[in-house]
């Protein structure tokens, strides 16, 4: 008799460090929708981004530190394994090789990434492999750049849960999670001048952060 499917999502991200902005609004993702599992996938060179501060090594033990009470997440190394930019089409693809064409699987992704998704490499097989799981974030649009694309958008959304359990890809479901005001930016930059970040990540990854002298104040 096989496995019952479980709902599981990814979550890529720099986390240059991780923070309360990524582990609290994907928290309550999964409350909502009854994700079983999300597996974060820190990035090795992000493609649309600056390089990160931390080493892989150092952004790795963070993640490892800040789910260590959270049983929900794990953490997927395979991008660090690439030397080359981390595409989500790539990753995905694997993933769904090894879980199998059935499995129900969300990729979390936050509005402003929805918003330049047309972008990303290979953007229009994304919905081949996974549902789009939309994070609510402050300050951006809630339509699409062109109409074409606000026209994709409206032909693959859903708010039927029961969908997204039962397909194993291809819906865009937009969350209605907590908007946190927290960037990794901000944070390196107050780790950079010496100021409190007590609220903004866990203190077990704090602790670690000033142990190795990691975003050290600069003066």
């Amino acid at each position: 008799m096989s496995e019952p499917l479980t709902f599981q999502a990814l979550f890529g991200g720099t986390f240059d460090p991780v923070h309360f902005g990524h582990l609290r609004p994907v928290e309550m993702l999964a409350t909502q929708l009854g994700l079983q599992q999300i597996t974060l996938l820190p990035n090795n060179v992000p493609p649309h981004r600056p390089q990160p501060e931390a080493s892989s090594e150092q952004r790795v033990k963070m993640l490892s530190l800040a789910i260590a009470d959270r049983p929900l997440f794990n953490v997927d190394c395979r991008e660090m394994a690439r030397q080359t930019p981390s595409y989500t089409i790539e990753t995905l693809a694997e993933v769904r090789a090894e879980r199998g064409e059935h499995q129900p699987l969300g990729f979390i992704i936050g509005q402003d990434s929805l918003l330049t998704l047309h972008k990303w490499h290979r953007w229009q097989e994304l919905l081949n492999y996974c549902h789009l799981l939309v994070c609510k974030r402050p300050g951006y649009a809630t339509k699409m750049e062109t109409p074409a694309l606000q026209q994709w958008l409206e032909d693959h959304q859903t708010q039927d849960i029961d969908r997204l359990h039962q397909q194993p890809a291809g819906s865009v479901f937009l969350a209605d999670t907590a908007l946190l005001p927290i960037s990794a930016t901000e944070i390196r930059q107050r780790f950079h001048a010496g100021l409190s970040c007590d609220d903004l990540l866990p203190a077990s990854v704090i602790s670690w952060i000033n142990q190795q002298g990691l975003y050290q104040r600069r003066g």
